[in-house]
């Protein structure tokens, strides 16, 4: 027998603690995606502009930062200095390429 029982049972709780572990980094790593994208910054929408201004195709930087401003829209949408910008067709047009859905908050 090449393991005895104590062995294997040592090895089988590691093993057990390893995808623990492992489970552990992969969630640790979604809180932080989730931590950055809910980093509420309009000036990560900047490779918006162009395409919003002379509705073109947005960029794919364009799309992924709108992508991760998507919780952030509503509280866009409810500043009043920021309101008119996002509810502007040139805005909607780049958001539904990106296939975003601007809420209506």
């Amino acid at each position: 027998n090449l393991f005895n029982h104590h062995q294997v049972e040592r090895m089988m709780k590691m093993k057990g603690m390893s995808a623990m572990m492992i489970f552990a980094l992969v969630l640790m790593f979604e809180a932080v995606s989730i931590l950055e994208a809910a980093n509420c910054d309009p000036m990560q929408l900047s490779p918006c502009l162009g395409a919003i201004m002379s509705n073109t195709k947005p960029s794919s930087d364009c799309c992924s930062r709108l992508n991760d401003q998507k919780p952030c829209l509503c509280e866009y949408v409810r500043n009043p200095n920021l309101k008119q910008y996002v509810n502007s067709p040139g805005s909607r047009n780049v958001a539904n390429s990106c296939g975003v859905t601007i809420p209506n908050c």
